[in-house]
């Protein structure tokens, strides 16, 4: 595949029944899937050509967020990807708040593809590698140990995966006597907050039954909780990472993620406990926009130190990268403000030596767009996937590969845009979020919503 021409590929996949200089943006519909693994809002962009553009609003946000773009986008060309981009980023934000921008910037990125008949890491300028590699998150449900962990990560790595990482937070010391200290009552809330939670995954309690403990709880950034991890804490935690190393070995990479709201100082205590362990990274340690307290743990460490999926735009990480807080950085596409935007990234990172891998945890339409973007950013490590355990997953776009995942790997492919034909409707159908109406119906609430967009007088 890689010895093939791409005036070949065009020659194969070129719609021509396409005219991109007169491609026009007629509609933007949504449809809410549950469980992929979390809240998707999924994004059609309709055009007066008949050609449909696939995007994807963050995971676990809302839908909002890309609706309201829709009157300053139907009429135009969406082949324009820079210029609607500009038009649009202003109302972008940071975390789910980029979902919307990045969105569409993918819809738009995926219907320039099939307009022209070429896949999306060739717009983005060419591919560096055809197969991308794979991370497997991983979870364990319930009290457990670390052997119990391990067990879990071996099962992917005889599933193929090279690449794995597992969360490390302080909730598993919430029951431990002896290992957390905080302001009297705010453990309670996290436990509180923890147990709703896992009624919510459920099916069995609603999100807003869980509200204020989330305020409560989660609200408050991770130096200001008064959180600290006693020396039985840390000896617990190591001792639960020794337990998951003697089950997979030492051969694989490991990365760890969800600490908890603890501060730096205690990051470093974490840290320094676990240099042993050869650990891949230790990611979103505090909260990304507190440059110095990443500055403060990375020269504290020998283990890489990695956040950035909630940092909107790539100029926001470059301040980490300048100041050496981050080995890794670790965008999602869905925030970052999509395709170009990550490939921007990847040549800041180029700048400062620093790697990347990419967060993410969506539908199909999400992990084609990470895939095309690793496929075209030199640094790229692996992808982050978080779907593994659903059967379904892989069934919701028609055209990609069944089963996706080779051997740890995901084959780059050459069709157009995305590399999608379709999305399975009836399965959706049959995943629709109970709390969000319908499949694909008419947004036409938004067609005239309108505002002085201009940000200079």
């Amino acid at each position: 595949m890689e010895n093939r021409l791409i005036s070949d590929i065009v020659s194969e996949n070129t719609n021509m029944r396409s005219g991109p200089s007169n491609l026009k943006i007629t509609d933007i519909r949504v449809a809410n899937i549950d469980g992929a693994p979390k809240h998707c809002p999924l994004i059609k962009v309709y055009t007066n050509q008949g050609l449909i553009g696939y995007g994807e609003v963050r995971d676990a946000s809302s839908d909002t967020y890309a609706l309201m773009l829709k009157s300053r986008l139907v009429g135009e060309n969406p082949c324009n990807v820079d210029k609607l981009f500009n038009r649009i980023r202003q109302f972008g934000g940071h975390s789910r708040q980029g979902g919307g921008v990045s969105g569409i910037e993918i819809a738009l990125w995926d219907l320039v593809g099939k307009a022209y008949g070429v896949p999306m890491y060739q717009l983005l300028g060419g591919k560096y590698r055809d197969k991308v590699r794979v991370y497997c998150d991983t979870d364990v449900d319930g009290k457990h140990t670390g052997t119990d962990m391990g067990r879990a990560l071996k099962k992917r790595m005889e599933a193929g995966f090279t690449f794995l990482k597992m969360d490390l937070g302080i909730e598993m010391l919430l029951e431990e006597k002896g290992c957390l200290n905080a302001p009297m009552g705010f453990l309670d809330d996290i436990k509180k907050y923890s147990a709703k939670a896992v009624m919510h995954q459920s099916g069995s309690i609603d999100y807003e039954l869980m509200r204020g403990e989330n305020y409560r709880v989660f609200t408050i950034p991770h130096y200001a909780t008064g959180i600290q991890i006693t020396e039985n804490g840390l000896d617990y935690m190591e001792n639960y990472v020794r337990e998951v190393r003697e089950v997979i070995g030492y051969e694989i990479p490991l990365a760890i993620d969800h600490l908890g709201h603890i501060a730096w100082q205690d990051c470093i205590k974490v840290a320094r406990r676990l240099e042993k362990y050869n650990i891949a990274w230790l990611e979103d340690v505090a909260p990304w926009q507190n440059t110095q307290h990443y500055v403060n743990i990375s020269r504290a460490t020998t283990i890489p130190i990695a956040t950035g999926e909630d940092i909107y735009l790539h100029e926001n990480f470059e301040p980490l990268m300048e100041a050496g807080g981050v080995s890794l950085v670790h965008p999602d596409v869905l925030t970052i403000g999509g395709a170009m935007e990550t490939k921007k990234l990847g040549d800041m990172c180029n700048k400062y030596g620093v790697a990347m891998a990419i967060h993410m945890a969506e539908s199909p339409i999400g992990c084609m767009a990470a895939v095309h973007c690793a496929a075209a950013v030199r640094n790229v490590m692996a992808v982050e996937f978080h779907s593994i355990d659903i059967p379904w997953w892989n069934d919701l776009a028609k055209g990609i590969a069944n089963p996706l995942f080779q051997n740890g790997f995901i084959d780059v492919p050459d069709k157009p845009g995305l590399g999608i034909d379709e999305l399975n409707e009836e399965l959706i159908a049959e995943h629709l979020h109970k709390k969000y109406a319908g499949q694909w119906e008419s947004t036409a609430q938004w067609d005239h919503e309108w505002a002085n967009d201009r940000e200079w007088s």
